[in-house]
């Protein structure tokens, strides 16, 4: 799958999805997507860990889905299993400034962050 997506994936195309569906998309998943990001974004993460990443953030911005988004409770629900695998798999490259940086981002699109919906998704990597 990483290779089928990951050409869909752009900064700006992720930043638009959160802009446009975040909400839709909940606090988990946008965060998910954060922590990925951002550790995208570190030198230090070695290409493999980056074409994951790659895939499974292009998989959150394709227009094709496995799951139409705009089914209401289910739509993001992939997107986030998705994701979720890849943060997993990636974990040793998701550090304290990586999760501090996505909070910071989280905080300016949603507000004060829901500590409980933070630490479901930080107790899994």
């Amino acid at each position: 799958m990483e290779e089928k997506y990951k050409e869909e994936f752009t900064e700006e195309g992720f930043f638009q999805k959160i802009k446009n569906f975040g909400k839709a998309a909940g606090m988990k998943t946008v965060y998910t997507g954060l922590l990925l990001y951002y550790a995208f974004r570190r030198k230090d993460t070695p290409k493999w860990a980056k074409g994951i990443v790659l895939g499974a953030l292009g998989y959150f911005v394709s227009p094709i889905d496995g799951v139409p988004d705009l089914t209401p409770f289910v739509g993001y629900t992939d997107d986030f299993g998705v994701m979720m695998f890849a943060l997993v798999t990636i974990s040793a490259y998701v550090n304290k400034d990586v999760k501090e940086q996505a909070k910071t981002q989280l905080e300016k699109w949603f507000g004060k962050p829901d500590d409980d919906l933070i630490a479901e998704v930080d107790e899994k990597i």
